[in-house]
């Protein structure tokens, strides 16, 4: 069931597989073993349901069992916006667990049907041909890589393949609670249509990542802590697939209003948490500084005659590394 060119993607590296014990991780799980791919778990308790003992303690039994390390989160209460914040803690816990253990791969378990959801929530909201592709099998996230191992695959084969193999997995009741966006056009819209039309999805989705590696010209995004900079594509859309890229890397999604104004502004502050601004054929990220530094009058001047987006200026004066960059590269356009 998984591909041949992602299961070379897994081997011989040092993988971590987010898991809840749900249908679709629990298939992944059990679709790693039989492949002999090695990994540890990670399962985040966010304490919202009874249920969810249940599930920790399965993922723990299931490490003991086929002795892998599970790692455990229990997160704190989360009082709004909780699918967001949700996610949020999750891909913090695990972005941890990378860096403390060297991890090269994180598996999650999207699926055909996540992919598709994704695709007519952002259609309906106004997207183009890069964010209607949406989910990738392969993602690199600076440092590590994001793996979706069953992306190509419906969710009834894997409950198809949990059944035969006779596996135990638990059903979460919020995942029927319509209130919730993404329930919402599930049941109403994307079940409906890959009951209906599986086979052309799926070859859909095929063509739209052939023509997506034709459409976007990749650029080296490079950074400096937390400075980011790349060179500018020939291509606004390629420029802001990049630019979103990194964010959501960075656990921020852009919303279609900030993609306008990237689109049609030089310089754009988003969500109060980033600058990014585009100079001199390059474009730069960096943090939203609060309070601006009293600036000395050498570094002023510097950025005067190198026209340096004043925006950007607080920032740069507190980070002299990535002041240093900036100037190197707009001296040499």
């Amino acid at each position: 069931m998984l591909k041949e060119q992602t299961l070379l993607n897994l081997k011989a590296k040092k993988n971590l597989l987010a898991f809840s014990g749900g249908a679709d991780s629990t298939a992944l799980f059990f679709l790693l073993l039989k492949h002999n791919i090695h990994f540890d778990i990670a399962i985040v308790n966010y304490g919202k349901r009874e249920q969810s003992k249940e599930e920790v303690a399965y993922a723990q039994k299931l490490a003991k069992v086929h002795h892998l390390t599970c790692h455990l989160y229990n997160a704190p209460k989360i009082m709004k916006n909780f699918e967001a914040k949700a996610r949020e803690i999750r891909y913090d816990f695990f972005e941890e667990l990378i860096k403390e253990y060297d991890y090269d791969n994180l598996l999650t378990a999207h699926h055909l049907g996540d992919r598709f959801e994704w695709m007519l929530m952002q259609f309906c909201k106004g997207a183009g041909c890069v964010e209607i592709a949406g989910m990738q099998t392969i993602q690199n996230r600076g440092d590590y890589t994001l793996v979706r191992p069953l992306l190509h695959l419906d969710k009834k084969e894997l409950l198809a393949y949990l059944h035969v193999n006779e596996k135990h997995y638990f059903e979460d009741e919020s995942n029927l609670d319509e209130q919730i966006k993404r329930n919402s056009f599930r049941h109403n819209f994307s079940l409906p249509l890959l009951e209906k039309y599986l086979g052309g999805i799926k070859k859909s989705f095929e063509y739209i990542d052939e023509d997506r590696a034709e459409l976007i010209d990749k650029a080296e995004l490079k950074s400096i802590d937390s400075f980011a900079y790349f060179k500018s594509s020939r291509s606004k859309r390629a420029d802001i697939f990049t630019i979103d890229k990194y964010l959501k890397s960075q656990l921020y999604m852009l919303s279609a209003s900030e993609r306008e104004v990237i689109k049609n502004y030089p310089t754009a502050t988003v969500g109060r948490r980033f600058i990014i601004n585009q100079d001199g054929g390059f474009v730069f990220i960096v943090p939203y500084e609060q309070e601006v530094p009293k600036m000395d009058k050498e570094f002023k001047d510097e950025c005067r005659i190198l026209k340096i987006e004043p925006k950007l200026r607080p920032y740069l004066y507190k980070n002299r590394d990535a002041f240093l960059k900036v100037k190197e590269l707009l001296r040499g356009v």
